[in-house]
């Protein structure tokens, strides 16, 4: 894009990367408007977002939870990282570590999260991954989704930013429900809302994102 500063961002990853893929695939298409995926950083080394991301020459770096005490000082390593790659946004896209209040403080509403269902429904502590899918099919809902939001203190409690509805149908398992809503949902929002903020479209007033297109 022309006349626009590029805005860096810092993707984080605790597994296979599908997202991070999705991303990826966006930017090569010039679909991420002055953002730019400047490092990929993951909480577990050999994982396959890592190859991801050396593939498309996108430096990566592993800070493993493992190797901290606790929260605290894992969030302190993650916050010089960022701050070490200057990161104008940072994106959870699949990743399982919980940071502590410190990060929100520090970067407020430039965290973004993507989450597999239509928040309120099916989110807080204990939904993630297969979970959440498994919930939405035991509690008989027709329709399920994905959505984007901002990190803060709250779990999947942040401004939401992007929603996208995805249909139940019968004989689904939480896998096909859970390939779908990323297939259908996921892989689009997520890459349109990091495009929204990079180009600064997005204003959040409370828990209201307004989009400035």
């Amino acid at each position: 894009m022309e006349n626009c500063m590029q805005k860096n961002i810092v993707v984080l990853v605790s597994g296979g990367g599908t997202n991070l893929q999705a991303l990826i695939d966006s930017q090569e298409r010039g679909e991420l408007g002055c953002g730019r995926i400047t490092c990929v950083i993951s909480s577990k080394p050999d994982v396959y977002a890592l190859e991801r991301a050396a593939k498309h020459n996108i430096p990566a770096r592993v800070i493993p939870r493992k190797a901290f005490s606790d929260a605290a000082s894992y969030s302190a390593a993650m916050l010089e990282a960022f701050r070490e790659e200057k990161a104008d946004l940072i994106v959870q896209a699949g990743f399982m570590t919980i940071l502590d209040a410190s990060i929100c403080r520090a970067y407020p509403n430039q965290m973004i999260n993507v989450h597999p269902a239509l928040i309120p429904s099916f989110c807080g502590k204990g939904f993630y991954g297969l979970h959440v899918h498994e919930a939405a099919l035991a509690a008989g809902v027709k329709v399920t989704g994905a959505t984007v939001h901002f990190v803060t203190e709250v779990c999947d409690g942040g401004p939401i930013i992007l929603q996208k509805a995805v249909e139940i149908q019968q004989g689904d398992t939480p896998e096909t429900l859970q390939r779908r809503v990323m297939e259908q949902a996921e892989w689009h929002i997520l890459p349109e809302a990091v495009r929204l903020f990079c180009d600064g479209k997005l204003q959040v007033n409370g828990q209201v994102v307004s989009i400035q297109e």
